[in-house]
């Protein structure tokens, strides 16, 4: 906090997690889903031991609205304990865990009801607050076009009371219009001005890396992922934040390392110029040489093909079964044949539409060059025409191919 304050509060400390997607079987494993759990396991173990007044989770606690009911019983297991050891959870829902509509609601309202947690948008005030500290909470709108609409009415209705004479902090989970912070891919849900002023903290979710800025006089701090949830975010070192703040208001940061997150193993490279079969034997000799007992192995494969190759001719199945002690072995194709591409983009700007996939290509281009970056719209448009003949034709297998190899 800009300066500290004169008048002195009693010290206290919390932890700022968020994104821990319980229930997600990444690659359809169930060894995955329960890679998840343990990772919440041990941050609450680690929590329990930090003794920390309370604990904030800035949304995606679950992968899905409606978790399993294994899920759903490792994750009263384990807010039961933080509950026994007198350690409030105070949450809003991400992206993943809010109510998809009105009548199913957020699994988070049935784990309020049991006192398991605290779901702040849910209370008058959308509020919490102690001897030291206030902490307000907002929903999330699932869509940028809904943030902006809806955030405003949510605060109008429920409107923000920080106190100067305590520690106010703001729970959110929503991507944040900052370049900076925002990786490239992922679509920005409001702009920053949309938060209200007057906190010190603002405790965010949904980005997986662990960020710390200034921001409106006090602190924007993203806590960061338990769990790899894209191979995007593997080579970040998954865990929480312990927060602790002085009499003066002014708050200090620990990284707390989580140690049961799975190891991946990104082995990104361009192959441009070489054959698929040659691609293929490269790629099963990097695999072969990075295998590590109860790895996931991601062999992404970028790089521009020889005239007349196609992406369909490298042997992903050999890829895949290169290893012999790793978990899995996940490899992305990020290809391009030679000619088609540029054939197309350069269409697209000389106005020289003809055929079907090439219309269908610049319409998707358009759209999605709305959200993305160039390079990534590129991506984005060509997986949709490719998507196009299996979905037509339903074939199922040919469909789940097309988006594994997209990654």
């Amino acid at each position: 906090m800009e300066g500290g304050r004169e008048t002195l509060m009693k010290p206290f400390s919390f932890v700022h997690a968020a994104d821990l997607h319980l229930g997600y079987a990444q690659y359809n494993l169930d060894v995955r889903r329960e890679d998840f759990n343990v990772a919440f396991r041990e941050m609450v173990d680690k929590t329990i031991e930090l003794k920390p007044d309370f604990m904030i989770i800035a949304g995606d606690i679950f992968e899905h609205a409606r978790p399993s009911n294994m899920t759903l019983e490792n994750a009263i297991t384990n807010f039961k304990r933080l509950r026994d050891a007198g350690i409030p959870v105070l949450t809003v829902d991400g992206s993943h865990d809010s109510a998809p509509n009105v009548i199913t609601g957020t699994i988070l309202n049935p784990l309020d009801s049991a006192g398991l947690i605290r779901y702040l948008p849910r209370h008058e005030g959308a509020s919490w607050r102690n001897e030291s500290c206030y902490v307000y909470g907002i929903p999330n709108f699932r869509t940028p076009r809904k943030t902006e609409e809806e955030l405003p009415v949510f605060l109008e209705n429920n409107k923000p009371t920080p106190d100067s004479s305590l520690f106010n902090i703001l729970v959110f989970h929503m991507a944040l219009d900052i370049p900076a912070l925002k990786p490239p891919q992922m679509e920005a849900e409001a702009p920053p001005e949309l938060l209200p002023e007057g906190f010190n903290y603002y405790a965010g979710g949904h980005i997986h890396t662990p960020y710390k800025f200034p921001f409106k006089k006090g602190l924007l701090t993203y806590s960061g992922s338990t769990e790899t949830v894209s191979y995007e975010d593997a080579e970040t070192e998954k865990g929480f934040y312990h927060v602790e703040v002085n009499g003066k208001g002014v708050p200090k940061l620990h990284r707390i390392k989580l140690e049961t997150p799975r190891r991946f193993i990104v082995l990104d490279r361009n192959y441009s110029g070489s054959t698929p079969t040659k691609i293929t034997e490269a790629v099963v000799q990097l695999v072969k040489e990075a295998d590590e007992t109860e790895a996931v192995i991601v062999p992404i494969i970028r790089g521009v093909l020889p005239a007349e190759a196609g992406r369909g001719e490298i042997d992903l199945a050999k890829i895949r079964s290169a290893a012999e002690k790793a978990l899995l072995v996940h490899p992305v194709l990020r290809l391009r044949e030679t000619g088609v591409p540029e054939e197309i983009i350069r269409s697209i700007f000389k106005g020289e539409l003809k055929d079907l996939k090439t219309k269908a290509f610049e319409y998707f281009f358009e759209i999605f060059s709305e959200r993305y970056p160039r390079e990534e719209a590129e991506k984005i448009a060509r997986l949709a025409v490719d998507l196009l003949s299996p979905l037509v034709e339903k074939q199922e297998t040919k469909v789940k191919e097309v988006l594994e190899e997209f990654g």
